[in-house]
């Protein structure tokens, strides 16, 4: 498959653990897949192998059929978008630099690269952090940031590695709805989340559902859209809890409960 980003039979391993054991999975174009599993069972080596961060030991991973490993940087900047688990940026630069920076791909001036940055910190609410040194914003405001950075570099593709981490709730529904309006406007996307709930704010009620992938012991568990009736079970037994599935307000939710006869 030439078009959308394909992990083929990808294995991983480091110090003597395997991370990955030969997963395979094919994000098509204008495709939301989301990545659940315990720690440790290889969710982060996973989009570190489809960015072309790491090169597995067996297997390759390809974006619109180019392997991701051999692009040179400028090529895979312009596929892929990448916001990790946390943004560190250790010299005080401004918001608008950091936004800028995103656009290195372009070959244009300095001044449309402001006026791309200028646009989408404005797209995200966060015009007034322009002039700001990022390492005085808060998290919340620096995930802002992160997020006009990734519509600043205009990828098909954008990949994201616990993005809510640190966020309060009413920030994690902000940006989990900012995503699902890439996903609307035809980005593919591939996130981790330890919280399958957050995706209930990605997308808009009676509209196409994602794809939840289960990974366990670095293999691929489950593969489901959110929709599925069995999906709860396939989430319960994934983390060793029972998955009660409920709705509220048109929107799906699961809650963990303890197994029968106690407490894990």
């Amino acid at each position: 498959m030439t078009a959308g980003l394909t992990l083929d039979s990808v294995t991983v391993r480091a110090r003597g653990r395997t991370l990955l054991d030969g997963v395979s999975l094919h994000v098509a174009p204008g495709e939301f897949v989301a990545i659940v599993g315990p720690n440790g069972a290889g969710k982060t080596t996973l989009l570190r192998v489809a960015l072309g961060l790491l090169r597995p030991d067996s297997g390759h991973a390809r974006v619109e059929g180019h392997d991701v490993a051999g692009l040179a940087p400028r090529e895979r900047a312009a596929r892929l978008a990448w916001l990790p688990q946390r943004l560190e940026t250790a010299e005080p630069i401004t918001a608008l630099e950091q936004v800028v920076a995103a656009r290195y791909r372009f070959p244009e001036s300095r001044r449309a690269s402001e006026t791309a940055a200028q646009r989408a910190l404005a797209e995200v609410g966060a015009q007034d952090f322009a002039p700001r040194p990022v390492t005085e914003l808060s998290g919340g405001e620096r995930q802002r940031v992160a997020m006009a950075g990734l519509l600043a570099q205009e990828t098909p593709w954008v990949l994201l590695d616990e993005p809510a981490n640190f966020l309060d709730p009413a920030q994690q529904m902000e940006l989990y709805t900012r995503m699902g309006q890439l996903w609307r406007a035809g980005r593919g996307l591939l996130c981790v989340t330890h919280d399958v709930n957050v995706l209930t704010h990605v997308r808009v009620p009676g509209t196409r559902a994602p794809r939840v992938v289960g990974l366990a012991q670095g293999r691929v568990a489950f593969d489901a859209d959110y929709d599925a009736p069995d999906l709860g079970e396939h989430l319960g037994a994934l983390f060793g809890v029972r998955m009660h599935s409920t709705s509220v307000d048109g929107h799906r939710i699961f809650v963990g409960l303890p197994q029968h006869g106690g407490t894990r």
